[in-house]
């Protein structure tokens, strides 16, 4: 015991060596800064007048195509607006296209209220609505189809111009091959207005279109930003300071901040492994006027910690809160399960909110609407929210420069960073935008500084065969056609300027390939028409278009039960690896014998599949429980998220894809009625509070 007196406790305890270099947060500005923060505040309302590049695309639009790439809140829904009037003029029917539901029903409500709700109708996966109306918005997949359908049937779509929102989708690995086929199949006497982000490539992708569809396609690419950006360093002190030096276009760092960079004894907002002090960050950015805020963070869980570690910014203006306690309170009438959502007490008693992909849908959409009203303080975000969801802020900050793909972590690219700080700058709302780097184990300053002023990415071709496209292109064409519709994808116009011939070969050979494994397994006859099963089998425009129609070629599925077709068919949707070790005691015996009757029948064929080289589909009966739960009502939402092991968002969407399916299944009621009669009455059972349509 006396030796150990002998030494000072403190002298043994790392983490309080390690507080020691955690600093009292005090605000404090940069001298140089003085100027630019002086700017900030709202900008005189002033008579709205068209800004060059929005009249140049409105005159290209009425003779030719156009891509119009803009950062975000350019205005670029200003063209689409006035273009689709001047349709209605004439008497046409104009169809506006968008890569989310969200984004689809925000765009519902506003062209309603321009054009009036009788000249609207929706169509998603969700909802059907007025689909013979002049104006259609939807989502690009149910565009592609009608495209698909009208081709089958040998007519053409019956609209006058179509509008692609968000057209850099063309580039999206999972979903790009939509946006490319609507490009493709699109007859050329429609005109084609694409809305993007800036791309590195728009010329390019305007030539190939100007190739396939014998009509020119003009790119206006306008790179002007509605509200000036300027970025930002926190330094762990409080002070804010320029991240880099006077003329920000030469992207060389400030020189406070390369000295805190060099110095290997600087300071750190937090211990390692623990989310900065985000109360007393919030602190500083009120004191300037930078509020309010989007903090990007690296995982949901980060999100939902941030918002504990403000308990010192109270809400204290009782008319803010009870507008915020108004607008809770109207989404409840509709989802009242968001009533008892554990992160309430944030917007109403603090002013800020998490939003990511693991909350539900509902959740997701209160947090928009109030932060789009100025509601809120901040909005703690995982990177996703930056693309399609539209709710700007004055400042957007950083703790990270990578982000989480699905996969792994990998740097921002440029188009991403680009996402996020579109978000930084309200049009009308602020004469200038800040986005704001804070020091970090993830965030790389020197990396962060290039990208501010990098140039964009170039948008490349994600177009991949898949069943569901080979037996619907088999409906108009026959296999020569198809390859020489093949050539003619943007996959094909790369290659040959990149002259590789043996990539070109790949898309007609991959074809072949799909093309070969329906004959052999009659979908397609021997002289390349669909048998009756392969024309049925062409309307499950879904994920898993063979193994679904093959469970109804071999009766296997359960048409008389909704709630098993439900649980089945969730088994189908589900892309998670799922731990399925259940005590079999708590699956239904019905649903097991149901699992393994479907799975034991399929297995030969899945097999088959697999020796011919396509993707192993594996059978969980983990989300088939789960969904099997959900249709019977036989518990609580809560119980069900929690015996399902997932997010509520992640639980939400497996629902709503769910739905999707079954909406297919329904679709061949005069081939399969029993079986569509279920899907039917399942949709109904799992489409309910808190996973509805809330519009």
């Amino acid at each position: 015991m006396k030796q150990y007196k002998q030494f000072p406790q403190k002298k043994f305890n790392p983490i309080f060596k390690k507080k020691k270099n955690l600093p009292k947060i005090k605000p404090g500005l940069d001298y140089n800064l003085k100027k630019i923060f002086s700017s900030i505040g709202i900008p005189e309302t002033q008579p709205f007048k068209p800004d060059p590049f929005q009249i140049k695309a409105l005159s290209i639009i009425e003779n030719s195509d156009c891509l119009v790439t803009a950062p975000t809140g350019a205005g670029k829904t200003w063209i689409a607006s006035e273009a689709i009037g001047r349709i209605l003029k004439k008497g046409g029917k104009a169809w506006y296209a968008s890569p989310l539901k969200a984004l689809t029903n925000s765009k519902y409500i506003e062209f309603s209220d321009i054009f009036g709700p009788e000249n609207v109708g929706i169509l998603t996966g969700d909802r059907k609505e007025k689909p013979e109306a002049q104006i259609i918005v939807g989502t690009t997949e149910i565009l592609r189809n009608q495209l698909y359908d009208a081709m089958s049937e040998g007519q053409d779509i019956d609209s006058n111009f179509v509008i692609l929102d968000e057209a850099h989708y063309l580039g999206d690995i999972d979903r790009g091959v939509v946006w490319e086929e609507v490009m493709i199949y699109l007859p050329p006497r429609v005109p084609l207005l694409m809305l993007s982000a800036t791309i590195g490539n728009a010329r390019q992708i305007a030539s190939w279109l100007t190739l396939i569809r014998k009509r020119q396609c003009i790119v206006v690419d306008e790179k002007k930003r509605p509200v000036p950006l300027f970025p930002l360093f926190f330094h762990p002190s409080g002070t804010i300071m320029p991240l880099l030096s006077g003329n920000k276009s030469s992207g060389q760092i400030y020189k406070k901040v390369k000295d805190f960079l060099n110095n290997k004894n600087n300071l750190s907002l937090s211990l390692p492994g623990r989310l900065p002090p985000f109360g007393d960050i919030l602190k500083v950015l009120k004191k300037y006027n930078l509020l309010p805020a989007i903090f990007f963070l690296k995982s949901r869980a980060d999100c939902d910690n941030a918002l504990n570690m403000c308990e010192k910014n109270l809400n204290n203006d009782p008319d803010k809160k009870n507008h915020i306690i108004q607008i809770i309170e109207n989404i409840c009438l509709h989802v009242p399960h968001i009533r008892k959502h554990r992160q309430i007490r944030h917007l109403e008693q603090l002013a800020v909110g998490a939003h990511h992909s693991g909350q539900l849908p509902a959740w997701k959409l209160l947090i928009e609407s109030l932060m789009n009203k100025g509601l809120l303080d901040a909005v703690f975000a995982t990177s996703t929210v930056a693309a399609g969801v539209n709710f700007p802020a004055r400042t957007i900050v950083f703790l990270n420069s990578d982000r989480y793909n699905g996969i792994e972590f990998k740097s921002l690219t440029p188009t991403e960073f680009h996402q996020m700080t579109g978000r930084a700058g309200r049009r009308g709302m602020d004469k200038i935008g800040f986005a704001t780097a804070i020091p970090g184990k993830y965030m790389d300053i020197k990396k962060v500084s290039k990208l501010i002023n990098a140039e964009p990415e170039d948008v490349t071709s994600q177009i991949k065969i898949n069943f569901s496209m080979t037996l619907n292109l088999l409906l108009s064409h026959t296999s020569d056609q198809i390859e020489e519709l093949l050539e003619r994808s943007f996959a094909a116009y790369l290659l040959d300027n990149g002259k590789n011939s043996e990539g070109h070969e790949y898309l007609k050979n991959d074809f072949s390939r799909h093309y070969r494994f329906l004959i052999e397994t009659g979908y397609v006859s021997q002289n390349g028409q669909l048998t009756e099963d392969g024309i049925w089998a062409s309307q499950l425009r879904v994920d898993q278009p063979l193994l679904i129609a093959e469970g109804f070629r071999k009766g296997i599925f359960p048409e008389d039960d909704p709630n098993l077709m439900a649980a089945i068919i969730a088994s189908f949707v589900n892309e998670r690896e799922t731990n399925d070790r259940l005590d079999k005691e708590i699956v239904p015996n019905k649903l097991q014998k149901c699992f393994k009757h479907v799975t034991k029948n399929l297995k030969p064929f899945q097999s088959l599949m697999f020796e011919r080289g396509f993707g192993l589909h594996p059978f969980y009966i983990m989300p088939a429980f789960t969904m099997f739960l959900w249709a019977g009502e036989f518990h609580s939402w809560e119980k069900v998220v929690a015996i399902s092991g997932m997010a509520e968002g992640d639980l939400a969407m497996l629902i709503l894809r769910t739905a999707d399916n079954l909406r297919h299944i329904i679709a061949l009621k005069n081939v399969f009625p029993k079986a569509a009669e279920a899907a039917l009455q399942a949709v109904e059972k799992i489409l309910r509070d808190p996973v509805i349509n809330l519009y």
